[in-house]
């Protein structure tokens, strides 16, 4: 009888990862934020979670929204700001967030406490199908020949 593995991870196993892949100059507010892909290392193939760590002063992100990818937060320790197109909420342990697709509501979360605070964000796989818009800053994600490629509004590549 072949023994089968639990479908279950210590988050510490899991890969992490740190800094952003966005281009100079819009990377430095998130360079010290860490996540671990949590769903990946489980296989999960149709939606993605990750445990994401923000240390004080970080982002989580450029504010952002996404055509095709829906987007859940959880907050599990530590205080965030929230800040969308309507204003800014603090976010607390245990307070929870979506983000539908295609609804143009910037958003991210920022650290403006003195300790690090981790939230998981579920979001779906729409790879090959998804835009990002950063309101804020001339940048989008668009898709090219299948693949996601940083921008500028006018659609010149980083």
């Amino acid at each position: 009888m072949t023994k089968l593995s639990l479908p279950a991870l210590d988050p510490e196993t899991a890969p992490r990862r740190e800094g952003s892949g966005y281009p100079a100059p819009f990377r430095a507010p998130v360079a010290t934020r860490s996540w671990r892909t949590l769903g990946d290392a489980l296989g999960l193939t149709q939606f993605g979670v990750n445990l994401v760590t923000v240390p004080p002063g970080c982002w989580s992100s450029q504010r952002h929204w996404h055509t095709h990818e829906d987007e859940f937060l959880y907050l599990l320790e530590g205080e965030l700001v929230l800040v969308t197109d309507a204003g800014e909420q603090v976010l607390g342990p245990g307070v929870a967030a979506g983000f539908p697709a295609g609804s143009p509501d910037g958003h991210h979360l920022v650290n403006r406490s003195d300790r690090p605070a981790s939230f998981l964000v579920v979001g779906t796989r729409a790879t090959g199908t998804d835009e990002t818009f950063y309101p804020d800053i001339d940048l989008e994600v668009r898709i090219r020949d299948g693949r996601e490629v940083y921008v500028r509004r006018n659609g010149e590549t980083y």
